[in-house]
């Protein structure tokens, strides 16, 4: 379990992150949700010990990082896949990795067939593609079979059948029991691999819910007819109370179940070539919700999916201003046939100077450097 208790960061007079908590739990895939500059990649930072917070702590199974012994056989994290020593092989990076944790030199060549580099271990890590740095950092993750995995942005540079792949293994290993928090832009995908998900916006809490809850909540349920008999429909959906709106070829009837829309035109008589639900998708629940944290951004009018509108009956978290909005019932994300073993994510740089505000802890066991 990972938990962010009032977690605030400063960078001089800006603040990165405000006094943010949330709890990831174990056994679901939780999706880090917010705009660009919303304190996403800062946050996951201080989980892992490599920012100091100005207030507030994290703790992973009860403990900071900073006091987890042996912390890649109890934390994975994939932070940024270019964070390898490019002169070396895929295989000597991981057996680098592995020998600061005492971890057994024959589980570097399960990982890399567990992420599909078997092939290439020999290979300079320096010479991959993004999509294979991504593997290798999810290899990296992997390597001491931990609880508890962080991703930011795993799918950069995959292929669709890496997609694919990364999706069924994060959900593989939420299904193990373990505790998953992955932070993506690819929304569409979140909606598919994420049970749970927290989203913030300018360093603040702005919702926490399941994401089919999330999505109903900030979204219109809506149906849509077709008839070859669209005047004696409206007639009776009128004479039934139901609401609907006008449509180019159809009506849309909104506040009804489609059961009773398909019962009122049984009853009337009224052929239907189309009854279907119109679900709301994950992206408009987003965009809607967060669209007063945008930090870069284009501006958007009301009437036109833009930021204006009345919020439908979702409630910010505390501290939170900005909008909510309007859409659809969301579908449940397909089942999915676990994948390979269990994933991994991978931790940041191996040498060179920390970024500004980092830590000053130095280097921990996990050979990331904290100086």
């Amino acid at each position: 379990m990972i938990e962010a208790i009032g977690l605030t960061k400063h960078y001089g007079s800006t603040v990165a992150v405000d006094d943010l908590s949330f709890t990831v739990q174990h056994g679901t895939v939780t999706g880090f949700l917010g705009p660009n500059g919303a304190g996403k990649s800062t946050t996951m930072r201080m989980i892992l010990g490599l920012d100091n917070p100005t207030a507030g702590k994290a703790l992973i199974g009860g403990k900071s990082y900073v006091h987890l012994g042996k912390p890649l056989t109890k934390v994975g994290a994939l932070l940024d896949a270019n964070w390898i020593h490019p002169n070396r092989s895929a295989r000597s990076h991981l057996r680098f990795m592995a020998t600061s944790n005492k971890i057994p030199v024959k589980r570097v060549d399960e990982v890399l067939d567990i992420v599909g580099l078997s092939s290439v271990a020999k290979k300079s890590a320096g010479k991959f593609s993004l999509g294979m740095k991504q593997r290798l950092g999810l290899a990296g993750a992997l390597l001491g079979d931990p609880q508890v995995l962080l991703f930011d942005e795993p799918v950069n540079g995959l292929d669709p059948e890496g997609i694919f792949w990364i999706r069924n293994f994060m959900r593989n290993l939420a299904a193990q029991g373990r505790t998953v928090l992955v932070s993506s832009h690819l929304l569409s995908e979140m909606a598919r691999t994420a049970d749970h998900l927290i989203v913030i916006g300018r360093g603040k809490l702005i919702a926490e819910a399941s994401t089919a809850d999330f999505i109903a909540r900030s979204t219109r349920n809506s149906v849509r007819v077709r008839s070859p008999q669209l005047a004696e429909l409206r007639t009776a959906l009128g004479a039934a109370g139901v609401a609907f709106t006008e449509v180019p070829g159809a009506i849309e009837v909104t506040g009804a179940p489609i059961e009773q829309i398909g019962d009122v035109a049984g009853a009337a008589g009224v052929t239907l070539h189309e009854l279907a639900a119109q679900a709301g998708s994950l992206e408009e629940a987003f965009i809607q919700l967060t669209g007063d944290s945008v930090e870069y951004g284009t501006s958007r009018t009301a009437g036109t999916g833009g930021y204006g509108q009345q919020p439908l009956g979702v409630q910010p978290a505390p501290g939170f201003t900005g909008p909510p909005s309007a859409g659809a019932q969301p579908n449940s994300p397909p089942p999915i046939s676990p994948p390979p073993m269990g994933p991994p994510p991978m931790g940041p740089p191996l040498t060179g100077p920390p970024p500004a505000g980092a830590s000053t802890a130095p280097v921990a066991q996990d050979g990331w450097d904290r100086r």
